[in-house]
């Protein structure tokens, strides 16, 4: 299948790296510090959502503040050798330029950006939970990243491995790209699905884009 764009959009975990480990680690931690039970934890969605609204879920509003600066904490200092690229990601970046696409993660810039490194990920535009008001599934995301680009958002790509970035691009009038690296295909709503990045390559043209996805 072959899609035309003129700009990329990229989740970050899940979809160009994976902090999986990382992040279970570092949240059940915090969890614990915090005294909240393993109840109370399971039910809430961690993958691609900010942190202000994990926190806040289940604390106090109170507590908030405190308890969201110590998960950053922990979770940038957990970052050396927890963050590994996933297939097909160096790649296909290597074929995209600077201009045409970004990075809008749910994470904090602090954060995002200290995974992005630790990758070997230079972004010019990256999208981070300090630069929006509404996370994921709302659309802000990823339509300040296409304003960022000076994009129509009509003519941008989403690529996500979480159903709130997919719902997120969906609202934001963009094509979507569902990666099945941590859901099921069955679980994800997209335009296309495929495993990884691996099964992307990309064609810069005088216009933007074109994507080819094999699957």
């Amino acid at each position: 299948m072959k899609i035309h764009a003129e700009a990329l959009l990229f989740d970050n975990d899940g979809t160009l790296v994976s902090s999986m480990e990382s992040v279970t680690r570092c949240w059940t931690r915090w969890a614990q510090e915090y005294g909240i039970t393993a109840e109370d934890f399971a039910r809430v969605e961690l993958h691609g959502r900010p942190a202000v609204e994990i926190v806040a879920d289940l604390l106090p509003a109170d507590v908030v503040p405190e308890a969201l600066a110590r998960i950053e904490q922990l979770e940038v200092e957990d970052v050396a050798g927890g963050v590994v690229l996933l297939p097909g990601t160096a790649a296909l970046l290597a074929t995209l330029p600077a201009d045409r696409w970004a990075v809008v993660t749910s994470a904090t810039r602090r954060l995002g950006e200290a995974r992005l490194t630790e990758a070997g990920i230079h972004p010019k535009n990256l999208v981070s939970a300090d630069d929006i008001t509404r996370g994921k599934p709302d659309p802000e995301p990823f339509l300040l990243a296409a304003a960022r680009l000076g994009v129509d958002p009509a003519r941008c790509v989403v690529f996500e491995d979480a159903p709130a970035g997919l719902a997120a691009g969906r609202a934001a009038g963009m094509t979507t790209v569902a990666l099945t690296t941590t859901h099921r295909a069955e679980e994800l709503v997209a335009d296309v699905v495929v495993k990884d990045l691996s099964a992307v390559s990309a064609q810069a043209t005088a216009g933007g884009v074109e994507i080819t996805t094999a699957e």
